[in-house]
């Protein structure tokens, strides 16, 4: 049977594999759809394994919520085409319901976790590198866990590009814990107070603090006070509680946490690919690693 171009562009739509991957697969099932499908699948492993050293610096957060527990994540892939594909966005899910209920320790404990049918994560994620055609990865997970007295605040930013987990004990305030949430995710606060800042950090920044002031001229014997006051815009940039609320900048954050009757107790932020060198990808060089079938 000859092998169209519309028949490979069909089996790429069905399995999102790679151009030539899907023309050798139609080659060796002659031309059967449903066959060629179960090919790429058998190879999957393999398949997984050439993707390895890819950069997967895309894709989405994710939160699922079950009572009193709560499971943040992020789940990487190689572009953002993949990353709102249904097929990825179901796979999010599903290892969301996984992590949640088995309530790993560590990202490798994470990866031996298994579904009902017995199959690991890792193996799912390698089965759908196989149907999607692209890397994939867990990157880091947080699972948390609050008493009835306690609220979650949660909230996904442009579909899951940036994923808030807030933990508000002593309040049932759903409402201000998402706006907790939104809030972390736009200002992005490394800390909740003050005293959680490392001493060196803060040590750091007086002592860089103090350099610009001497370098500005300023007088010696009054530095010291200056410094200090600049502290403080220091600690506004990095602690939840000395933010101006997003909502109402003529507050605090810490003012508009108190009028829940609750305190925050611990925040997750992820943001899709931070920390992850990406790559500058020629679009002409990878056209010819497909033909050349690399």
């Amino acid at each position: 049977m000859a092998i169209t171009a519309q028949l490979v562009k069909e089996l790429r739509e069905k399995t999102g594999a790679g151009m030539m991957d899907c023309k050798k697969a139609l080659v060796e099932t002659n031309g059967d759809i449903d066959a060629a499908i179960d090919y790429l699948r058998e190879k999957g492993l393999s398949s997984a394994s050439k993707k390895a050293d890819r950069i997967a610096a895309e894709g989405t957060t994710y939160i699922l919520t079950e009572g009193n527990d709560a499971v943040i994540l992020e789940v990487n892939a190689e572009t953002d085409f993949v990353a709102k594909n249904n097929q990825f966005q179901e796979l999010v899910k599903s290892l969301a319901a996984q992590l949640l209920k088995a309530k790993p320790e560590s990202l490798e404990a994470a990866l031996e976790v298994k579904n009902e049918e017995g199959v690991s994560i890792a193996e799912q994620i390698s089965s759908a590198v196989a149907t999607i055609g692209e890397k994939i990865t867990l990157r880091r997970f947080e699972v948390k866990t609050k008493t009835d007295a306690d609220t979650f605040g949660s909230y996904l930013h442009m579909g899951g590009r940036i994923g808030v987990l807030v933990v508000l004990e002593g309040s049932t305030d759903s409402d201000a814990a998402k706006d907790i949430a939104m809030h972390i995710a736009a200002i992005n606060p490394k800390y909740i107070t003050r005293e959680e800042v490392p001493a060196e950090e803060v040590e750091r920044e007086r002592k860089v603090l103090t350099e610009q002031a001497l370098n500005e001229g300023k007088p010696e014997n009054i530095v010291a006070k200056m410094v200090e006051g600049r502290l403080g815009k220091f600690f506004e940039q990095v602690c939840l509680l000395d933010q101006a609320f997003v909502k109402d900048s003529d507050k605090k954050v810490r003012d508009f946490v108190k009028s829940t009757g609750g305190n925050v107790t611990s925040f997750v932020r992820y943001e899709v690919g931070e920390g992850i060198e990406k790559r500058a990808d020629n679009f002409a060089e990878e056209v010819m690693s497909q033909v050349k079938g690399k």
